[in-house]
């Protein structure tokens, strides 16, 4: 006998959860709406060659791959070298992420686009990375990018839709924490090691998890010298507000005109003072974000220190992805959520609403064949008033029906028993406070949502 079981990293969700899932997504579905974005949808697996090489080397390691259908056997026997053999019987993967199909659809669909393109998209993706709380090898992603436009307008906006949303999820002590690619650059032509960005970058963003002794070590490793490894150390632990880090940074990456450009265009975004936000973002020079197609502001969101989870978010400008795929100078940013750690943090503090979990709010007993012709007219009244309510598919004893209820968190039930259908009237029970009362048939649906409205 096998025994059931799922693969690593993946999870079954229950009714409750899905409910509160989908919480959160129309949540942050509603407020890309309120933006102005419009909704997409790509598919589960892309051509190989469309994804690698665009997450660097980490996120190479972490792609899963689809064998090929077909005579996988023959295909490798004709497999002159690991490499050829790998492009055989590899040719699709799964998404690693939304942004890579997303600029594949921009530059495919360039001619039915309307730019600037603004474009929301909630699908799973898939990483085979070791899973951990929080960290799933399936897990959603919902990103709303923005393509065709130069303007730090848009940065501001997707700030601007991070603080909401959190905001309306009632989440307190997040934290919106910002970078700029181009001042890491800077950090890179500063030292004389350019064409090591990509090396430095993936170095920085381990600094949560090992530690500044941890990212020298790396660096070292990488084969940075220890002067410049010094240099990249001071970048790293100025201190001070926002304003004050920026003018720090001024001052240490004076010779950059790549690095002021990044400094210039954060200090447009936090203190251009045109929008107010419930949580004010913060530079953190810091921030890496070890990903390659970033080119100008580098956004984090940080879930609040009381819950262990660390990014719930994250995004950033990226000036010419579309042109991977052969339609140079169209600049774009973006953001997404991490919905699955969302959750997490709405779940440890308690912050789901009791109506999430309510999907039936009335149930009809079913006391005796005779009741059926009563009960089906009043439930098709109720629906279309958009209560949900179903009936309780057996002829069965009245604790087991009531047990069903009290399980499923219906609250309410409905009794037409005899004695009611004589007197045209239906007992109504309220499962949280006990109270019964008899409401005639032809008032039922009225009754209810009146009700309702007063819950």
């Amino acid at each position: 006998m096998i025994k059931p079981s799922i693969p690593k990293g993946t999870r079954d969700f229950s009714p409750e959860i899905v409910r509160r899932r989908n919480y959160i997504f129309q949540t942050i579905r509603t407020v890309f709406e309120s933006y102005g974005f419009q909704p997409l949808e790509t598919p589960a697996m892309e051509n190989l060659d469309t994804l690698t090489g665009k997450y660097g080397e980490e996120g190479d390691k972490l792609m899963f791959r689809i064998l090929d259908n077909g005579d996988i056997l023959g295909k490798a026997k004709q497999a002159k070298d690991s490499k050829e053999l790998s492009n055989l019987i590899c040719e699709k993967a799964l998404r690693y992420d939304l942004t890579i199909p997303f600029a594949r659809y921009v530059v495919m669909h360039q001619n039915e686009i309307a730019f600037p393109f603004k474009r929301y998209q909630i699908q799973p993706v898939w990483r085979a990375d070791r899973p951990q709380k929080g960290r799933y090898r399936e897990f959603y992603q919902c990103d709303a990018d923005i393509v065709g436009s130069n303007s730090l307008i848009n940065e501001i906006e997707l700030l601007s839709i991070y603080d909401q949303v959190f905001s309306d999820l009632g989440v307190d002590g997040f934290e919106l924490r910002v970078n700029n690619r181009k001042i890491l650059g800077g950090l890179a032509e500063l030292i004389g090691k350019p064409e090591l960005l990509t090396d430095i970058t993936i170095s920085i963003d381990k600094l949560d998890k090992i530690g500044l002794d941890g990212v020298k070590k790396e660096l070292e490793e990488r084969g940075i010298d220890a002067l410049s490894i010094e240099t990249i150390e001071r970048f790293l632990v100025i201190e001070g507000n926002s304003e004050e880090k920026l003018n720090q940074l001024q001052s240490l990456l004076g010779n950059s005109v790549t690095a002021q450009k990044g400094i210039g265009e954060l200090q447009e975004v936090l203190f251009s003072g045109d929008v107010s936000y419930s949580v004010q973002p913060v530079f953190d020079q810091t921030l890496a974000r070890g990903l390659n197609y970033y080119t100008g502001i580098i956004i984090e969101a940080k879930a609040p220190s009381a819950v262990k989870i660390g990014s719930i978010g994250g995004g950033g400008r990226y000036d010419d992805l579309t042109g991977l795929f052969g339609l140079p100078g169209i600049s774009g940013v973006g953001i997404s959520f991490g919905v699955d750690r969302i959750y997490d943090v709405l779940e440890e503090l308690n912050l789901f609403p009791n109506v999430v979990q309510q999907s039936t709010r009335v149930l009809f007993l079913q006391m005796d064949k005779e009741s059926r012709s009563f009960i089906f007219p009043l439930l098709q009244l109720l629906r279309k008033a958009k209560i949900a309510a179903e009936i309780y598919p057996d002829i069965a004893k009245f604790d087991k029906q009531m047990k069903y209820a009290n399980k499923r968190n219906i609250p309410f039930v409905v009794i037409i028993g005899e004695n009611e259908r004589n007197e045209k009237c239906a007992s109504v029970k309220n499962m949280q406070n006990g109270v019964q009362k008899k409401i005639a048939m032809d008032t039922l649906t009225e009754y209810l949502k009146n009700t309702f409205k007063m819950l």
